[in-house]
């Protein structure tokens, strides 16, 4: 494995662990320089990059990079580093599938024209490929879907809009597809970004005059995956510049994949003719997994991670962790290294902290109800003074419920409160909400989902 494949499995794991903003924020433009014996240099970009990697993520650095090197290598300093003096490694939110080359070590500048493709070297996770993606009720749809497109792409569903809440596997089944595809057919042009990253290049492109090299890089490919669309809302550039590259494609019969957090028709900040065009081809959605396909994922990432535990235990973590399955890896690793820690099997008081130290409570004390107001107003997509009035009209009346539940739930609200925050109101209204809300949960996917959506972004935000 070469200096640049380890960083890549790396930055796999450390995506799992990681949120995906401290992710996106600290580990881009980051890449193995020099690696000697058991130790390896890490270059950052920057000196305040270089002492956050020193004080807090160290240690799992460390282990990460032992662990995929079976234990080969156990030291890692790093320094900061420009990116033009050493070839770097784009971490996996920027990738192209490209034939593995010999170019000498200061060479940065892909050459202008197509971007070369291969079927040996690419930053795709390897993880994320069918044969690891647990299908159930919740994504049934979203995984045939994807299975079609990588069987006919360019012909299935073009484009393919897949949407859900975070770390329920949108990305999995974008890269899947990516996968199947590019071990089929070597010759397939094949990039997977974010749109972050589409941003980011285009800016850059402005600045050193080279859109026009910009346009030909991102129009001059088979497949194109663009994770997480909705970031491109309001950035009215950016969009125009989609705009022209999804209708190049598209009328070559090249394959678009998105993700989203939220349907097309609601991204509001997104022009009218970029949500046309997602919903020519086929809009799925990746739900909440119920608990069956909650305990099969987690069974699945024990079994790949060759570690056990009881029935029980499964189905407690199982049941605790709901919103992100990505947390469910998580789980099982804390689990795992306090196993080694401690040299034993946790119990399962343990495994309740662990949890407990995982999931979103941390972040709940930086929350406000005004938060709460003008996040669901703003999701709904009507004013803050009609969530807080009191027209009965039904538009208005199910947010300002969702409102008062979400409260309760999450804040820990008392029901008075929760009636002043709500514009003067009653506490009986604030108790009615909380119980209409909770109950339709139980049998509604659709509310479960916008929950969670709502939740997501929330926490996103704090």
């Amino acid at each position: 494995m070469n200096n640049d494949e380890l960083w890549r499995a790396v930055l796999g794991e450390l995506e799992l662990v990681v949120s995906k903003a401290s992710f996106t924020t600290w580990f881009k433009d980051t890449f193995i320089s020099e690696h000697a014996n058991s130790a390896i240099i890490i270059n950052v970009p920057n000196a305040f990059t270089k002492e956050w990697f020193e004080k807090r993520y160290h240690d799992t650095i460390v282990k990460t990079i032992t662990s995929i090197s079976d234990g080969e290598i156990t030291q890692v300093t790093y320094k900061i580093g420009s990116l033009e003096s050493v070839t770097p490694v784009n971490t996996p939110t920027n990738t192209v599938i490209q034939q593995p080359t010999v170019a000498a070590p200061t060479q940065t500048e892909q050459p202008n024209g197509p971007i070369p493709t291969g079927p040996t070297s690419h930053g795709l996770n390897p993880k994320y490929v069918f044969d690891t993606f647990i299908v159930g009720k919740s994504n049934e749809l979203a995984h045939a879907a994807s299975r079609a497109v990588a069987e006919k792409p360019g012909t299935a569903y073009n484009p393919l809009f897949i949407y859900g809440g975070v770390g329920l596997g949108k990305t999995h089944l974008m890269q899947a597809i990516g996968h199947d595809i590019a071990k089929r057919e070597i010759n397939r042009k094949i990039l997977y970004t974010t749109c972050e990253s589409f941003t980011n290049d285009f800016v850059q492109a402005i600045k050193s005059g080279q859109t026009a090299r910009f346009q030909s890089h991102y129009r001059n490919i088979d497949l194109l995956l663009i994770d997480d669309i909705q970031f491109m809302e309001g950035k009215e550039q950016t969009q125009e510049q989609f705009f022209h590259t999804f209708n190049s494609l598209h009328q070559s019969d090249k394959q678009i994949i998105v993700t989203s957090d939220r349907p097309p028709k609601a991204l509001p900040g997104l022009e009218s003719r970029l949500q046309s065009r997602f919903e020519w081809g086929m809009i799925a959605d990746v739900g909440q997994p119920d608990l069956e396909t909650r305990i099969a994922i987690l069974e699945a990432k024990l079994s790949e991670k060759e570690y056990s535990l009881d029935k029980p235990t499964v189905e407690y973590v199982a049941s605790q962790i709901q919103d992100n399955i990505r947390e469910l890896e998580g789980v099982v690793n804390h689990i795992m290294a306090l196993h080694q820690l401690r040299n034993q099997t946790p119990s399962l008081e343990d495994i309740k902290e662990v949890i407990g130290s995982l999931t979103s409570q941390t972040s709940r004390g930086s929350l406000t109800p005004s938060m709460f107001v003008s996040t669901i107003a703003e999701f709904f997509d009507i004013s803050t003074e009609d969530l807080l009035g009191s027209s009965r009209k039904k538009h208005l009346v199910f947010p300002r419920q969702i409102t008062m539940y979400l409260m309760r739930e999450e804040l820990k609200s008392s029901f008075p409160s929760i009636g002043q925050e709500m514009g003067g109101k009653d506490h009986t209204t604030a108790i009615h909400a909380y119980e209409k809300i909770k109950k339709e949960l139980d049998s509604s996917e659709k509310l479960r989902q916008d929950v969670t959506l709502i939740k997501n972004i929330l926490y996103k935000n704090t």
